[in-house]
């Protein structure tokens, strides 16, 4: 073979190599991101704070370093997200009314409750309690646990997951709604909602941890504070309180109403199950509340296509946080959310500056720092009802939330699966990296379902999310024992907690892996006029199918 030839051949293998593949995600970049977000400057990155200000700031620094353009609205590097903030006080009244006494209910221990309303107290008197099962109604599923019960001016008690989360083989509920598999039915922002569609003045889930995904110390982690996005007054929730209520204590306040909730919850899983009430209990509260409307922003940046500009290829993370809350054992005060999600950006900034040093993309690249994550998507929801870049011309939105820090895989984990084609891209590029596709090994946690991924995915938009908590990875060092041990230790310590800051003993080489397989995915669909597509059986194909006719 002669030397032009060979040369040939080179140049051909480094132009069939993707120009991201050649760039390099720098573990140092990462932990100098990680350290000054997490650190007590920030003060917890809480919305509409001084840690708002200080990390927005610190953002828009960094984009414009890197040599990116505004990506909000008229030209700025913001979006303003209007947001109700509401913390509930010392209640002077919390109880439940049974017929064999009153149960005084303490905030955090028996009970969770927060507000979305801009009332100044919250109150509930003698309002009626109804167990409603798991809460669903679900058409397309033959189950509708309602049965067209009114139940306005009540206060629903919900199972948390959905009804065949417990389904035993042969059971009626097994299999109607992913058997293990969480779907939007078994979260509980769909359970707030449906109580609110339905005229409830109050909710409550019954909390347990497997059903749940997390423990109790999760649950009660936002310390009475609540957010939303400011709405008109007639869009307003009818629920004055909202949360939820501890296992034992809702067994003991079901003997109280002499009914037996652990066969009630087999009930539940039938679908001939109707709401029970509760007999003889009620609820009276009176909770001051403190609220304010809070300008918080998005931020966003991004590099112009040169062929398709109006086609958009969006990464996001959140960089928003859990704020100041009581010190913990180490007296540490500000939940800084090292690895949720300050990792997260800190990854978002790594592929912004890999793909600014590459070959300018014939699409647009959009890089979206989302606020109030952590209240419930509220950012993302915000900009997907008010996008800068529509939607339908939107590719892809590849979003990053919370890396495994135990060092490099031989896997990756696959939130979501038989959603859409980018899981078929994620194999192809794991594979180029010498990993393989595992699927989330807890779907039962809904993580699909708790990422601001979601707020794209439910208007249509193909999505890949990229989280760490999912499964279990397979460690280089130390196996799938080792996966899970990482996982249980920050699930069950750090996770919403103020434990959660960088640490030197930190291993990034897995969260390289993965930065750089979401940023070659999205670099090569922002090189491409490939249009990524919802796979048959997803919820979310019809919506986006509405929309075909603009992206040929």
């Amino acid at each position: 073979m002669s030397l032009r030839t060979l040369a040939l051949l080179a140049a051909l293998l480094a132009s069939a190599t993707p120009a991201f593949a050649k760039q390099t995600i720098d573990p140092a970049r990462l932990t100098e991101t990680v350290k000054t977000l997490a650190s007590d400057t920030f003060e917890g990155r809480a919305p509409g704070t001084a840690g708002e200000d200080r990390t927005v700031g610190y953002l828009i620094a960094r984009f414009q370093a890197l040599g990116l353009e505004p990506g909000g609205p008229n030209g700025q590097w913001v979006q303003t997200v209007p947001l109700l903030h509401t913390r509930l006080g010392t209640p002077s009244v919390l109880r439940f009314n049974t017929p064999k006494a009153a149960v005084a209910l303490e905030q955090s221990h028996s009970v969770y409750v927060s507000t979305i309303r801009p009332d100044d107290v919250s109150t509930i008197a003698k309002a009626p309690l109804v167990f409603v099962g798991y809460g669903v109604t679900a058409p397309e599923r033959g189950w509708d646990d309602f049965k067209g019960v009114d139940v306005k001016g009540k206060v629903l008690v919900f199972l948390v997951n959905d009804p065949d989360f417990a389904a035993k083989p042969g059971d009626p509920a097994a299999g109607k709604f992913g058997d293990r598999t969480m779907t939007y039915y078994g979260r509980w922002t769909y359970k707030f909602e449906e109580a609110a569609r339905r005229g409830a003045i109050g909710a409550l889930i019954v909390h347990e941890t497997a059903g749940a995904g997390y423990g109790w110390n999760v649950v009660i982690s936002p310390g009475g504070e609540n957010y939303d996005i400011a709405r008109k007054p007639e869009d307003v929730t009818s629920l004055r309180l909202q949360g939820w209520i501890a296992g034992d204590a809702a067994s003991a306040l079901f003997t109280a109403a002499g009914l037996d909730l652990a066969a009630l919850e087999v009930t539940a899983r039938t679908p001939g199950f109707r709401p029970v009430p509760l007999p003889g209990v009620t609820l009276d509260a009176s909770i001051p509340v403190t609220h304010e409307r809070v300008d918080s922003h998005n931020v966003l940046a991004r590099i112009a296509g040169t062929k398709r500009p109006q086609e958009s290829v969006m990464f996001g993370a959140h960089w928003d946080a859990y704020g100041k809350g009581p010190p913990d054992a180490q007296g540490r005060v500000y939940r800084a959310g090292a690895n949720d999600d300050a990792l997260g950006v800190a990854g978002l900034l790594e592929i912004a500056r890999s793909i600014k040093a590459g070959p300018a993309p014939d699409r647009s690249v959009v890089f979206a720092a989302w606020t109030a994550e952590e209240r419930g998507l509220l950012g993302s929801e915000y900009y997907a009802t008010h996008p800068v870049f529509p939607l339908e011309t939107t590719v892809a939105n590849l979003a990053i939330d919370i890396l495994q820090t135990a060092g490099a895989g031989n896997d990756v984990v696959l939130v979501g699966k038989g959603q859409d084609t980018l899981e078929d891209d994620m194999a192809r590029v794991a594979a180029t990296q010498g990993r393989r596709i595992t699927p989330e090994g807890l779907p039962e946690r809904g993580l699909f379902y708790r990422a601001d991924h979601f707020s794209f995915a439910k208007r249509g938009v193909p999505v890949l999310l990229m989280m760490g908590i999912a499964g279990a990875t397979d460690l280089k060092q130390g196996g799938v024992k080792a996966g899970q041990a990482w996982i249980d230790a920050y699930t069950g310590q750090c996770y919403h907690q103020a434990c959660d800051q960088w640490s030197p003993d930190w291993n990034l080489a897995g969260a390289v892996q993965d930065i750089g397989l979401i940023g070659q995915i999205g670099d090569e669909l922002a090189h491409t006029s490939r249009w990524p597509r919802w796979k048959d059986g997803s919820e979310f194909k019809a919506v986006r199918d509405r929309s075909e006719t603009l992206r040929r």
